[in-house]
């Protein structure tokens, strides 16, 4: 990747506001986005059926619509994150973050950021851009992953579906458990010190001169945004796609039965495999919760299906392929690692106590 594409946004001409004209473009584009994601499901179905010709129950027919649904889905997400992310960010320069935490203990910041992860209904992919965020503003690295894992794993669409469908207990379970997963593999990763594992471009970045600490403009910090979307979308597109490819592939030709066999059974071995299983597989809460109920009612242990159902929304294909662009394989792995060994944990507890 060349130095120019990893570049600070732009900022915009210095005129105090938008004009007309730009507010009625902004609003216009809120509206097409609006109406496009919302009619995606229904679109990517009948693309399936009609242009197509597939079966939605085959299983090449269910890969492809995942993939017709999910993809721009996620694209449309990101964008709408990362700009919004990048009008946040302009109020924020490296110094002025680093001076806001000033003081706290670290462990203190994983417990903000975990907090701060259940509050925000973005999935794991649409959760990078704003860790890319932290990590350039120089926030800890611990605490950066602390808010990279409860923003997708613990979310109120996952508790009201799980409290609509399992009951208030499950529920209650899984915020517990999933902001303890988050602040102690946050907390564990910022003992190890291995900021030096970060990409060279994003730490140049967090370690070069900020922006100038004058006041922005309204209309800067738009273009600000703006300019943010296209960088960051710009180099993560293709990583979103193939990561999607590979989880519709897997969403449309493992056999659900095939999963709760392995669930169901009382072997030591069934939360790792259930782990293992779920990590390259992608979905969000809306999309797992629904599998969830089926496997418990096919006799799958809470305490793997639990396990499942966080390894997939917290730690999907897509994310980590995405995260490649500002870590480091080791990193990576031991991301990987720490939170896996979380969310062992939590299986067997849940398997020994229930």
């Amino acid at each position: 990747m060349k130095s120019q594409c990893c570049a600070r946004p732009r900022i915009a001409s210095p005129a105090r506001g938008l004009s007309l004209v730009e507010w009625g473009i902004g609003f216009l584009a809120l509206l097409v986005w609006g109406l496009v994601y919302f009619r995606l499901q229904g679109f990517a179905a009948w693309l399936t059926v009609s242009v197509f010709g597939l079966d939605p129950a085959s299983r090449l027919g269910s890969a492809v619509e995942f993939f017709l649904y999910d993809t721009p889905k996620v694209l449309l997400l990101l964008a709408l994150v990362v700009f919004g992310v990048g009008v946040v960010r302009s109020f924020f320069t490296p110094e002025r973050t680093r001076r806001l935490l000033a003081g706290r203990r670290e462990a203190v910041g994983n417990v903000l950021a975990a907090g701060l992860g259940t509050v925000t209904p973005f999935c794991s992919c649409s959760a990078v851009p704003l860790f890319l965020g932290f990590v350039t503003a120089g926030v800890p690295l611990g605490v950066t992953f602390s808010f990279l894992i409860s923003a997708p794993m613990v979310n109120e669409i996952a508790v009201v579906l799980l409290y609509g469908l399992l009951g208030w207990k499950v529920a209650a379970l899984y915020v517990g458990t999933g902001l303890t997963v988050a602040i102690a593999a946050g907390w564990v990763i910022g003992r190890l010190r291995l900021e030096s594992h970060v990409e060279d471009w994003v730490r140049a970045i967090r370690t070069g001169e900020g922006p100038a600490e004058e006041e922005r403009t309204f209309r800067q910090r738009v273009f600000y945004g703006l300019d943010a979307v296209r960088d960051i979308l710009g180099k993560v597109w293709i990583y979103v796609v193939a990561g999607i490819a590979v989880g519709a592939g897997i969403h449309g030709y493992v056999p659900e039965g095939v999963l709760a066999g392995i669930m169901g059974k009382g072997a030591w071995w069934s939360v790792p495999a259930a782990v293992a299983i779920g990590i390259p597989m992608y979905s969000n809460a809306a999309g797992i919760v629904p599998v969830v109920q089926a496997l418990l009612e096919k006799g799958a242990a809470l305490g793997t299906v639990l396990a499942f159902m966080m390894s997939v929304i917290a730690l999907s294909l897509p994310e980590v392929v995405i995260l490649r662009k500002v870590l480091k394989p080791r990193l990576i792995a031991v991301f990987v690692a720490v939170v896996g060994l979380g969310i062992l944990l939590v299986g067997y507890l849940f398997n020994a106590l229930l």
